[in-house]
């Protein structure tokens, strides 16, 4: 059988035909690190206009999730764009590193504070273990292949960034913005901290209880009752 292959003038390309991505991104992420492309990027674009995407921080608890994936790509994304239409486009990645989940880890090897731990051993071993954690996700980020300053990025636990947020915290109480006030919050008792809405959980249950309306027979008389006082309850239709 006759091979015309080679006498058809086709595109000649050093590309493999097989692209083999898990093998060779490796690679790729590698090289990029080590010829320092972030740091030439921005050394091209010094100059021009600015454009900056403040990170809001992953928690430093645990290997990262696909919510984490699509939040950095979908940065990077934007980043690298923005790099592409002629402005200075730092990223720079940052982690938080306080919190319950941390402390509770670390609870689990060493009991509560003054347990094995007084209260400074202890807060030495959560920043021990904030800093494990974060290099466990810096390294997977970066084989996502975002760019940005992963040697220098930005942790709620650093001194100086602490020290940041106490004087942006005085700014606010000098420009009168802050009161003292009263209001409810959830608390958990096991750790005896109160608790953002967002980690309350509900739970579902059918109740027998019901509301029923009654009209209100003289609204004068209710209203000092419950204390709210003359002409303070809407009359019923």
């Amino acid at each position: 059988m006759v091979d015309y292959k080679h006498t058809i003038n086709l595109p000649q390309t050093d590309f493999p035909m097989k692209a083999d991505l898990a093998q060779r991104e490796p690679g790729m992420v590698k090289a990029w690190d080590e010829l320092g492309i972030y740091a030439k990027l921005r050394a091209a674009a010094r100059g021009r206009p600015r454009f900056v995407l403040h990170d809001g921080p992953p928690y430093a608890n645990g290997a990262i999730h696909i919510g984490h994936a699509v939040n950095k790509i979908l940065k990077d994304v934007v980043v690298k764009s923005r790099s592409l239409e002629g402005f200075d486009s730092p990223y720079i990645p940052g982690w938080d590193c306080h919190g319950l989940p941390i402390e509770l880890q670390v609870e689990k090897k060493y009991g509560r504070p003054g347990q094995k731990l007084d209260a400074t051993a202890f807060r030495a071993a959560c920043r021990a273990y904030a800093q494990e954690q974060l290099e466990l996700q810096r390294a997977d980020f970066k084989r996502l292949g975002v760019l940005g300053d992963w040697d220098n990025p930005y942790r709620t636990m650093d001194p100086r960034y602490e020290a940041e947020q106490l004087r942006a915290f005085g700014k606010i109480i000098r420009n009168g913005h802050l009161y003292k006030g009263v209001k409810p919050v959830h608390w958990c008792l096991d750790c005896r901290s109160a608790l953002a809405e967002a980690e309350v959980e509900y739970e579902e249950k059918t109740s027998p209880a019901i509301d029923v309306a009654f009209r209100v027979v003289d609204n004068e008389d209710l209203a000092e009752r419950v204390g709210l006082g003359s002409g303070r309850l809407a009359r019923a239709p």
